[in-house]
């Protein structure tokens, strides 16, 4: 009945969308409503095409937050211990603003449980007003020393919550607890000294060791890898690598400044056993879009080079909040190229919407290759498959070189790229001379367009 009477007469009102649209810029009234992913069991935010408002900053993270934040956690933990025969001791999460506000807080929350902290609500307000450590008897594991990655959107909304976990940081270091238990503590007690060597005063040498939130420069936004995998304008994944960390290594505490650190960033990463990206909603996936290339692939490639070998590299999924998943990210990968980079109804719907729809297909080709020259995480076989359905069938060739031959030049040049970068090795002679040809009848095609 609540289907039938609520849930569907409010789907059907998508079209209220570009009405809204051109009411509002024609100076008319715009309804407000709630923002967040109907896939989360937010029916609330249906019809969309309203003005819509996010959150109050100061309840996240939320206690719903919190209990998938927890479980995500626990799963993380004992999917590494099962394959790795021992605790994680350090991790490094990418936290993004977007997600933050449709879900809550759940990666603060699991930043915050994998360190052993509980956050405390107020009694009627719900909001956050403390936190509280876990002792090690109920928490019945080691902490994990967690390094958060923030976009610049998160650190531009949520000051309150850099400032939370960096309190929470501080009072994790400040424990008397075995190293073996609380790995966080003894690096903060180990690199305070190392500073103090080195000339820093005990107080900043103590505030150094301690940076455990990074991001880009204030009033910066992105990792830096999108201008040079874009332009090809990279020899190698170290300069990929060099890029992120150029990128990223402003360290935020609670005072809310950015404070340049690369030394304090390469410390971190030179520990790193974990990248872990969380997914919260079904609605897109990590090849929609280059900002998951750049935060996983990115912080993976940096590790990589600091460390000299290539950290676990996992993919949460909690678009299930009862039932947080963590997979790696090669899983992931395959996961997607099947249930939708070459399904033939997803191809089928985008052929629907002409150039658009040749241009999205496009940059999953875009972010599938960047994906892989940061986290090497793409097999043979997804290169294959993804050129035999996109570029090497008929039909929908034909269909890209009528609407968007820019996108079937920039495709199969793409895929050429991947094998002479090493990515792709299997690919055969004759597969390598048939994208050949298609570059050139493309470029034939987009000068004749051009008038050339």
């Amino acid at each position: 009945i609540w289907i039938r009477d609520t849930l569907l007469p409010a789907l059907q009102q998508t079209e209220g969308e570009i009405t809204n649209l051109l009411h509002g810029l024609g100076g008319g009234f715009v309804p407000s409503g709630a923002s967040g992913a109907p896939t989360r069991g937010r029916s609330d935010v249906l019809p969309t095409g309203r003005n819509f408002y996010s959150v109050d900053i100061r309840a996240i993270p939320t206690e719903t937050a919190w209990e998938v934040g927890r479980k995500a956690a626990e799963v993380l933990i004992e999917r590494y211990t099962q394959e790795n025969g021992e605790y994680p001791r350090t991790l490094g999460l990418s936290v993004w603003g977007t997600s933050t506000m449709r879900t809550g807080g759940d990666d603060i929350a699991e930043a915050l449980a994998l360190l052993g902290v509980q956050p405390v609500w107020d009694g009627i307000s719900r909001r956050v007003t403390d936190f509280e450590i876990i002792p090690l008897a109920m928490l019945n594991r080691p902490r994990v020393d967690v390094t958060l990655r923030i976009s610049g959107f998160f650190r531009d909304a949520f000051a309150n919550l850099i400032d939370l976990f960096d309190s929470a940081v501080a009072a994790v270091a400040n424990l008397a607890e075995p190293a073996e238990l609380n790995p966080l503590a003894a690096q903060v007690q180990a690199e305070t000294q190392r500073w103090q060597e080195l000339g820093l005063p005990e107080e900043a040498a103590k505030l150094r060791s301690r940076y455990r939130v990074f991001g880009s420069k204030p009033g910066a936004y992105g990792a830096g890898l999108q201008g040079l995998i874009e332009g090809q304008n990279w020899k190698d994944d170290r300069d990929l690598a060099t890029a992120y960390l150029n990128w990223s290594s402003y360290a935020y505490t609670g005072t809310g400044k950015g404070v340049s650190a690369p030394e304090a960033f390469e410390n971190r990463l030179a520990q790193m056993q974990v990248v872990l990206h969380n997914q919260d909603n079904r609605e897109h996936d990590l090849l929609d879009s280059d900002d998951y290339y750049q935060f996983q692939g990115g912080l993976t490639a940096a590790v990589r080079k600091v460390r000299g070998e290539n950290p676990v590299t996992y993919f949460g999924d909690s678009s299930v909040p009862e039932n947080p998943k963590v997979r790696h990210l090669k899983e992931e990968i395959a996961r997607v190229y099947r249930s939708r980079v070459i399904n033939p109804k997803w191809i089928a719907g985008v052929m629907r919407h002409g150039y658009k729809g040749a241009f999205e297909m496009a940059a999953t080709v875009d972010y599938l290759f960047a994906y892989d020259a940061t986290a090497q995480c793409v097999e043979d076989y997804i290169y294959e498959g993804v050129t035999q359905a996109y570029l090497l069938d008929e039909e929908v060739q034909g269909f890209i070189q009528n609407k968007n031959p820019w996108a079937l030049r920039d495709m199969a040049e793409r895929m050429l790229e991947a094998n002479q970068r090493g990515l792709w090795q299997s690919a055969s002679g004759q597969v390598l001379e048939e994208l050949r040809a298609i570059v050139l009848h493309a470029e034939g095609a987009i000068e004749s367009t051009m008038g050339g």
